[in-house]
């Protein structure tokens, strides 16, 4: 993986970019369109770095200056683009706080090089740079692999990258980067942004505390290429605390810490707790560890969730079920446990977090399973079962 070269802007409001890699500039492949339904207003074309208000919502440009690049606001949540041989630049359309919220969107995307259509926004209180990446060119985003989520009909690969020292909304500054690439390509669809936040926290990687912009971008690096984006979907709301409150407020549930349950027999261990609660929903985190002196290949988690409890996203594993007895198999990069090792799946649910699970525990086809759900083996003796043929 080639990192971006640093761009120092002197512009005070300076942005960092996923785009890493390089690819050679070619000519212009799509040109950019008007999708049906798209309402008719007053357009503005702008070629320097600005944001603000069009139409009720926000946006965003940013250009390092090189080749040519261009964002033309339409009606709404509607923008295009057209790039020839651009450094580097990033547009989009949005909301000026991000947070929690479906987004829904339609596009045409086309880029001769490396390009990107992704949700794309920043948390403060730590600064945090979030990518969710639907479509891309030449070359697709990685980093420090952390998990899969499922989502919204996809299944997403999660990385995390480390900037030192590198330009973002308020000067170069330590931070990291947070991706979630969808692992099918697509150019409309819904973001369930919540699910990825929640999956992030569960993967411990934690947002900050105050969110700043999102907006549905596009995103070009030494290319040239097009685009035309409709985003649409409610204000977003802040998602629920990834951290118990302050002390100086109760909190709004039972801290994480009494909401456990644990099945300690047999040769699988389960172990469940919230990772964080709001009115209304909730995420918990199940640890499976392999008690026994040989390796595991594969597990099922086994677990009754309390009446008004339903999953609707669950991450490193598979579920059978969403409420009441629900059943969670391995993934199938995390099947394989040696001796005494453990992984965790991560469930996102509506209903009271306080609420603990019961028959929380797990078996493995390589083990005999939890001791309490192992009846007690019989014994029949068959007499001359060793009789030997006579000649």
């Amino acid at each position: 993986m080639t990192d971006a070269p640093d761009r120092r802007v002197s512009r005070s409001r300076r942005r960092a970019r996923l785009l890493i890699g390089s690819a050679c500039a070619a000519a212009l492949v799509a040109a950019a369109m008007t999708l049906p339904g798209t309402a008719q207003a007053e357009t503005t074309t702008i070629t320097t770095t600005q944001d603000g208000t069009s139409n009720g919502f926000y946006y965003s440009f940013w250009t390092d200056g090189t080749g040519s690049a261009s964002m033309t606001l339409g009606a709404a949540g509607q923008y295009s683009t057209a790039w020839s041989n651009a450094g580097h630049f990033i547009a989009g359309k949005g909301w000026r706080i991000g947070g929690r919220t479906a987004v829904s969107y339609y596009s045409s995307f086309g880029t001769s090089g490396n390009g990107y259509l992704a949700l794309h926004g920043w948390t403060t209180n730590p600064l945090v740079e979030y990518y969710v990446v639907e479509n891309w060119g030449t070359y697709r985003p990685t980093g420090s692999f952390r998990g899969t989520i499922v989502t919204d009909g996809g299944v997403y690969d999660v990385y995390r990258i480390e900037r030192r020292n590198w330009p973002s909304i308020n000067a170069p500054a330590n931070f990291p980067q947070y991706l979630s690439v969808r692992q099918a390509k697509r150019t409309a669809g819904t973001i369930s942004t919540g699910n990825h936040f929640a999956a992030w926290s569960n993967l411990g990687m934690n947002l900050g505390s105050t969110f700043n912009y999102m907006v549905m971008a596009t995103e070009g690096y030494q290319s040239s290429g097009s685009s035309t984006v409709t985003v649409y979907g409610n204000t977003p709301t802040s998602p629920p605390p990834s951290s118990p409150p302050p002390s100086s407020q109760p909190p709004a549930s039972p801290p994480p810490s009494s909401v456990t349950s644990t099945y300690q027999g047999g040769s699988c261990h389960a172990s469940y707790s919230v990772a964080s609660s709001w009115p209304g929903g909730f995420t918990a985190t199940v640890v499976v560890t392999n008690g026994t002196e040989m390796p595991f290949t594969g597990w099922t988690a086994h677990l009754t969730l309390a009446d008004g409890q339903t999953i609707s996203n669950v991450w490193n594993g598979a579920n059978t079920g969403t409420s009441g007895s629900v059943t969670v198999r391995n993934a199938s990069f995390n099947g394989n446990l040696a001796s005494g090792a453990s992984t965790t799946f991560g469930i996102l649910a509506t209903g009271d977090g306080a609420a603990a699970p019961t028959d929380v525990s797990c078996t493995s086809p390589t083990t005999a399973g939890p001791i309490a759900c192992k009846p007690a083996s019989v014994r029949v003796p068959v007499r001359g079962w060793r009789r030997t043929r006579k000649p």
